[in-house]
């Protein structure tokens, strides 16, 4: 049966609030020193990427030594790898899991979980990293673990409800285009032409063989298909030109004569 998708009715205030912390993150790169605004964010997206590292090492069985996140905004994590295929997930759940990450607070706002709620669960998660694995890394990794928890935990208290909504759908979008742009940096770090820089898709061409730029096209390609359905669900509704309008009505307000609407 051919589908038809189309941007549903409930979910444009959604997606133009999307839009706006798009459009604010674009502009941001162009000012300059605007990148001590987004500082926190860029912490904040490196927990999620090396979190990615530590939840798919615990996963596959294997120990994480320490979380590390540096000052510049880069990070590691430390772990035992136990073969192969678990070095490969490991690997690739830093770049993907961050855009799991971001792709899944966009679906959950989609799903009218509340955003409060989303931005304890994250606060939640970045704290445990911390506390797990953080305290093993450096000061400055629990010092910003702690604040990123705390302010995330502050917003969910006092601020209100488009605000934290808001919050949210910008840590989105950080998760995802930081890393899209990671994984570019990571495309052209591959090239034979390229200065020898350690990153994943260099761990995962020395695990397999295969030279990593094919891990860095293989991430990339794997970050646009999450983004893509994501966003699929986040903006549309599937209609079907083959199915008639089916026999159910809205209930009627008896003070006003007027439909209600009912949640879908």
């Amino acid at each position: 049966m051919k589908l038809k998708y189309k941007l549903a009715q409930d979910a444009r205030p959604q997606v133009a609030t999307l839009l706006i912390a798009t459009l604010i993150t674009v502009a941001l790169w162009f000012i300059p020193f605007a990148d001590v605004l987004t500082y926190p964010f860029r912490l904040f997206v490196t927990f999620i990427h090396e979190g990615g590292h530590a939840l798919a090492t615990v996963l596959t069985g294997n120990s994480v030594q320490s979380l590390t996140i540096h000052a510049n905004g880069s990070g590691e994590v430390l772990s035992s790898i136990g073969g192969t295929f678990s070095g490969m997930l490991i690997s690739s759940a830093g770049y993907l899991g961050a855009t799991a990450f971001g792709a899944l607070l966009l679906v959950l706002i989609r799903r009218t979980f509340a955003a409060r709620a989303v931005l304890i669960a994250s606060a939640g998660f970045i704290l445990v990293l911390t506390l797990a694995y953080g305290i093993f890394g450096s000061i400055f990794t629990v010092v910003s673990g702690v604040t990123i928890a705390l302010a995330l935990l502050l917003t969910a208290k006092f601020a209100g409800a488009r605000v934290a909504s808001f919050l949210v759908s910008f840590l989105a979008v950080q998760c995802v285009l930081n890393a899209l742009t990671d994984l570019k940096t990571v495309f052209f770090l591959s090239s034979p032409f390229a200065p020898e820089v350690h990153t994943d898709a260099m761990n995962m061409a020395m695990a397999t063989g295969i030279p990593s730029m094919f891990w860095a096209i293989l991430w990339v390609g794997g970050a646009l298909v999450i983004l893509a359905l994501a966003l699929r669900a986040y903006a549309t509704t599937r209609t079907s030109p083959m199915q008639t309008e089916l026999p159910f009505e809205d209930p009627i307000d008896e003070n006003t004569n007027d439909f209600t609407a009912r949640p879908m």
